[in-house]
């Protein structure tokens, strides 16, 4: 087994990193990375749904979405992600508890009494500290965790305990827990780093066949070509989810109006307003020039700036329908 310490903190590099050495290497693998800040969605999750979209773009949080499963996870860099790369036999393949069974046996090492609970949670006293995916290709499974060590859980709160009946979907949502940070319960103080170096000794320890391995420069080029074609593209991290659709009252100072939305690929696909806030004919110029558009904030704004609207109202609906 491959062990390899990342050497980036871009989620968009990291989550490249682990499609290309799933999909296109045959060794087994280790990693430990950590990202900036970020939230991580599973596969066939709709991000709107999932996050507190104004804070992404005020606190410049990227969002990225993974080959895995599950629900959305808040990185930063006092959150420490591990991936475990396997080969195996259909059928058997996938095995939560098993992955993260080292993860515990590190974790007792320093004195912490850690448990695999639920579907894919690791819990010290009752409180979340990791959470986990897996990811079947082929005959291989990527097994990859969160492990909270000294997070910022205000900013992740903020962030993922948003209202989860804000779209009418049939993708994943987010189960929330309550979580807290490894360094509230160490018993002698540690920092990120020397955490980081403790679980990369036991795993070095406890597996026979682990060698360190750093990125070659093939490696790279592979891994970039994935970043630059999937991992920082609106319609992977957006444009992925699931149909959905929403509907929602929107006060103006001149009344309220009622507008519906179904997207399709990010895009939307129909849009119907109703209500007397301005005559018809501006309605009307208003669903023409959403239809087709990106559900996203800029694209919105751009479709709706000639439309005779005041600064108000063109803000007030695109913020209303996000």
């Amino acid at each position: 087994m491959l062990c390899i310490k990342s050497p980036s903190h871009d989620p968009y590099f990291n989550i490249a990193c682990e499609e290309y050495l799933l999909k296109h290497r045959t060794d087994e693998f280790f990693m430990l990375y950590r990202n900036q800040p970020s939230v991580v969605v599973g596969k066939h999750q709709n991000p709107l749904a999932e996050i507190d979209i104004d804070i992404v773009k005020k606190q410049g949080i990227k969002v990225v979405r993974r080959l895995s499963g599950g629900g959305a996870v808040y990185h930063d860099l006092g959150n420490l992600n591990f991936t475990f790369i396997k080969n195996g036999k259909e059928g058997k393949m996938v095995d939560f508890k098993g992955y993260t069974e080292p993860i515990i046996a590190a974790l007792a090492k320093i004195g912490l009494e850690a448990k695999f609970e639920g579907h894919n949670n690791l819990t010290i006293n009752g409180l979340k500290i990791s959470g986990n995916a897996e990811h079947v290709f082929k005959s291989r499974v990527m097994h990859h965790g969160t492990l909270l060590f000294q997070s910022n859980l205000h900013l992740l709160a903020q962030l993922l305990y948003v209202d989860k009946n804000r779209y009418s979907d049939r993708a994943v949502q987010s189960v929330l827990a309550t979580v807290t940070n490894i360094s509230d319960h160490l018993p002698q103080p540690m920092t990120i780093d020397d955490f980081a170096q403790h679980l990369w000794e036991h795993i070095l320890t406890v597996f026979a066949d682990a060698t360190e391995y750093s990125l070659s420069a093939e490696d790279k080029v592979h891994i970039n070509k994935l970043y630059e074609e999937k991992y920082i593209r609106w319609e992977w991290n957006f444009g992925y989810s699931p149909s959905y659709s929403l509907q929602r009252k929107i006060e103006l100072p001149s009344g309220t109006i009622t507008i519906a939305l179904d997207v399709d690929n990010g895009n939307i696909s129909n849009v119907m307003i109703t209500g007397s806030s301005f005559p018809r004919y501006v309605a009307q110029s208003i669903e023409e020039a959403l239809m087709g558009r990106r559900h996203e904030t800029d694209v919105l704004a751009r479709a709706l700036a000639g439309i005779p609207l005041d600064d108000e109202q063109r803000n007030t609906i695109v913020d209303g329908i996000l």
